[in-house]
């Protein structure tokens, strides 16, 4: 499979959604489904230490092997289990944080975009900076696996940026578990270990790495930032797997991967009237726009759009993108968060929608958001705890 080609979801079978129900499964709670078959690479265990590295797709593990010799142990098979899992529809870290956090698909817990139209308004919601309004636990309605296994027993920690806790994306995706801080990457190993070890019992311990993916946003997949970036995850990893308890696991997995678009390959809504027509809130990203129309407008609007874009896009209506599937089960109460048309980038496009967007946007180098290859398939990286000589 090439970078550029198509990826369906999994979900239920082999999805990003899939992994803290098969954790939860190891840790023994009641009704969770291990549909990955972590039981059968881990063993018997009572700590499961999973760590997301935002942006690590397993198509550019290859790339990142030459700054990260675990990472080259993993890919050879010299260390742990190394399997490839799908991210959500659309592949983008709002959408996969709550995906991993609820166990449930994007229109099942709403997160259904990097960002969204707040539906009977105007207003664009960023999942991202998003502070109390509107209120996630009404946004984000389903229950997280971390509230199920806290309920279960499991003593249950989230290590994230201090910046990050109580914002609404963690509330939507994380709720349930107890936040440690983590400022920079030695706090991520020392708060992750630490909570391991301090566990009487059955622990869940889930850590947040975003470096990969702001460097491969702002200079580009395979720069030299880039690989400075994966050599400072390949610090964090060995520290994890040397520290591991011998009855834990480490899972590694990411939320989605990248890819670089050229200059050249960019439209944008703010150069392009006839792009304009019709739309009354342009949201999503520039790999998966969702357009929000003028009443009556949305068979005009998929018309020149797809005139416009040609073979660069898949645009569609809000029901035929619903009915394909991508979003998994939508929520009838989610369906109107879904723009009236759907706009999903092929191959190495995006449309920017410069002057309603931050200006950074325009200026990153590598984009994900759509369902390539390269932006839908990560890895599940799975090592246990007595190859890493922790105690």
């Amino acid at each position: 499979m090439t970078l550029l080609e198509t990826v369906r979801p999994r979900y239920g079978v082999g999805s990003l959604a899939d992994v803290l129900p098969g954790a939860l499964a190891l840790l023994g709670v009641p009704g969770a489904a291990d549909a990955l078959g972590l039981a059968a690479r881990a063993g018997p265990v009572r700590r499961v230490a999973v760590l997301l590295v935002d942006g690590l797709g397993s198509r550019t593990l290859p790339l990142a092997a030459p700054h990260s010799p675990v990472l080259a142990d993993a890919l050879a098979g010299r260390l742990g289990t190394l399997t490839e899992l799908t991210s959500g529809f659309p592949s983008t870290t709002p959408t996969s944080l709550a995906s991993i956090g609820t166990g449930a698909g994007p229109g099942e817990h709403g997160l259904i975009g990097f960002t969204v139209n707040v539906p009977g308004t105007t207003r664009v919601l960023n999942h991202i900076n998003w502070w109390g309004d509107p209120d996630p636990l009404a946004w984000q309605p389903v229950t997280t696996q971390f509230e199920r296994a806290a309920a279960a027993g499991v003593a249950v920690t989230v290590v994230n940026r201090p910046e990050f806790a109580g914002s609404g994306l963690s509330v939507s995706a994380y709720r349930g578990a107890t936040h440690a801080d983590a400022p920079d990457l030695p706090a991520l190993a020392h708060e992750m270990l630490a909570a391991l070890a301090a566990a009487d019992g059955p622990a869940l311990v889930y850590g947040y790495h975003p470096n990969v993916d702001r460097d491969g946003h702002l200079y580009g997949v395979d720069s030299p930032e880039w690989h400075a970036a994966v050599a400072g995850l390949d610090t964090l990893l060995d520290r994890l797997v040397a520290g591991l308890p011998p009855d834990a696991v480490l899972l590694v997995t990411a939320d989605h991967g990248q890819l670089n678009i050229p200059p050249g390959s960019r439209f944008d809504l703010a150069a392009d009237p006839r792009l304009r027509s019709g739309v009354r809130v342009v949201a999503g990203e520039p790999r998966v726009r969702y357009l929000h129309v003028e009443p009556g407008a949305a068979g005009d609007v998929i018309a020149t759009w797809r005139a416009v874009l040609g073979g660069a896009a898949w645009v569609a209506s809000r029901e035929e993108a619903v009915a394909a599937g991508w979003f998994g089960p939508v929520r009838e109460e989610h369906l109107s968060r879904v723009g009236d048309v759907v706009v999903a980038c092929h191959d190495r496009y995006a449309v920017l929608s410069t002057g309603t967007e931050p200006e950074v946007i325009s200026r990153l180098v590598a984009y994900h958001g759509s369902y390539t290859a390269a932006e839908m398939l990560v890895p599940l990286w799975s090592v246990p705890g007595n190859v890493g000589g922790g105690g």
